[in-house]
């Protein structure tokens, strides 16, 4: 999810970037087809997505398709500001829930699409939220309670209210702590069959257990909007605000390059502008509470070193210390391959300026204002790709045998770094 300045790297290899990749790629996302369906009063850009054909399928095809049916079933039920809240909680919690047990293997597969698909739940949750907004425009509640409604079910379908980060019965069994973060598919004007890996491996590990050599630990997971406004909004801070303290590790994950992967050094405080998925455009800095404590950067405490000598899986993995800065007294950005020179501004970080570079940075930061001597920071998955003939959009292929391999070999090289980032931490 990086959208930074980057160099050795192929076009269709920035292109896999997006939410990563390079400042040669500063043009705002296209605005969805001509020949998509009018918006209804209050529908979101990425909600008016859901009427394409590949949306149906991925919806179809997992079995999915009866959630938000069965949400505004409860809506039209309830009497009550209460009742619809409880409501939205509840069917927010048993969406990620299903979509958990679904990756693990518990439950019925449903459909075609393989088990360790993050999209049914992406386009699940949208069909959600767009019932929430119809229900709400003929409720009578203020704009106030439909938002509070909304972001109500948006945490609980994202697993962000049951990511605790462990509790006294984890350590009185001796399980370490491990908090994961992954994000929603992006690009979708680009290409509709989007899948992120990062949002496959938060559900891969969710409540899962990894037996390191210091002994068990415990992961819990979230999944991330690709919207500028909501991370103005603090969802990250009041996801993480719970789970850090009790943490004894965090890693939040996003897609980077094609073909490797990346433990980023330095995180900026900076956005560059690329268009997120309601096509909003967003630069300058980045937006937090105190902004007058606020650094030009933060550094990870991962065990960068361990993490990229260690024999993970088939993609390479680097220590990452580029950046983009303005140096002090300067004008123009400069690319540093070895890290920020002091008192620099910040223009991209090692992964890069856009919102994967943004929860690297607004999560490093509230580790250091919370005071936690606790090792986390961001890794880069490599961009999934499809497999020969079916990597153009216009096929309609909505998976394919090399698309799931190397989401399933992504996953399980996270999983492997995630434990390895525990045994040496």
């Amino acid at each position: 999810m990086r959208l930074a300045r980057t160099t050795g790297t192929t076009a269709a290899g920035r292109l896999g970037l997006v939410l990563l990749a390079s400042a040669a790629l500063v043009a705002v996302a296209p605005p969805p087809p001509a020949t998509a369906a009018p918006a209804a009063p209050g529908v979101t850009v990425e909600e008016r997505r859901l009427d394409g054909d590949v949306p149906r399928r991925i919806l179809d095809d997992s079995g999915f398709d009866g959630v938000a049916p069965a949400f505004a079933a409860s809506l039209r039920g309830a009497g009550s500001y209460g009742q619809a809240e409880r409501a939205a909680v509840r069917h927010g919690e048993r969406l990620w829930q299903r979509a958990v047990d679904r990756a693990q293997g518990r439950g019925p597969a449903g459909g075609e699409l393989s088990r360790d698909d993050d999209r049914p739940l992406y386009w699940a949750r949208l069909a959600m939220t767009r019932e929430l907004r119809a229900w709400h425009a003929e409720s009578g509640l203020s704009d106030a309670a439909g938002t509070r409604l909304l972001e109500r079910l948006e945490s609980a379908s994202r697993g962000q209210d049951s990511m605790t980060g462990g509790g006294a019965g984890d350590r009185a069994k001796g399980l370490k702590r491990i908090v994961v973060t992954g994000f929603d598919p992006f690009t979708l004007d680009r290409d509709i069959r989007i899948s992120n890996p990062s949002g496959a491996l938060a559900l891969a590990l969710d409540g899962t257990v990894i037996r390191t050599a210091d002994g068990p630990a415990r992961v819990e997971t979230a999944v991330f909007p690709v919207r500028w406004g909501d991370f103005a909004d603090g969802t990250v801070e009041r996801a993480l605000r719970r789970a850090l303290p009790r943490a004894d590790l965090f890693v939040t994950v996003s897609q980077g390059r094609v073909g490797r992967i990346d433990v980023e050094r330095y995180n900026g405080a900076w956005r560059g502008g690329f268009g997120d998925n309601e096509n909003v455009s967003e630069t300058g800095l980045v937006p937090v509470k105190d902004p007058a404590t606020q650094p030009q950067w933060t550094t990870t405490t991962l065990p960068y070193a361990a993490i990229a000598a260690a024999g993970t899986g088939r993609f390479p993995v680097y220590d990452n210390t580029s950046v983009t800065e303005i140096p002090a007294g300067g004008t123009a950005p400069v690319v540093r391959p070895a890290g920020p020179t002091p008192g620099s501004a910040a223009r991209a970080g090692g992964g890069g300026d856009y919102l994967s570079n943004e929860i690297a940075y607004r999560a490093t930061l509230l580790r250091d204002r919370l005071g936690l001597d606790i090792p986390g920071g961001h890794v880069h998955t490599p961009v999934l790709q499809f497999g020969p003939g079916n990597t153009d959009p216009a096929t309609g292929t909505v998976s394919d045998p090399v698309f799931v391999q190397n989401r399933l070999d992504i996953t399980e090289q996270l999983r492997t770094i995630v434990r390895v980032a525990a045994e040496e931490s």
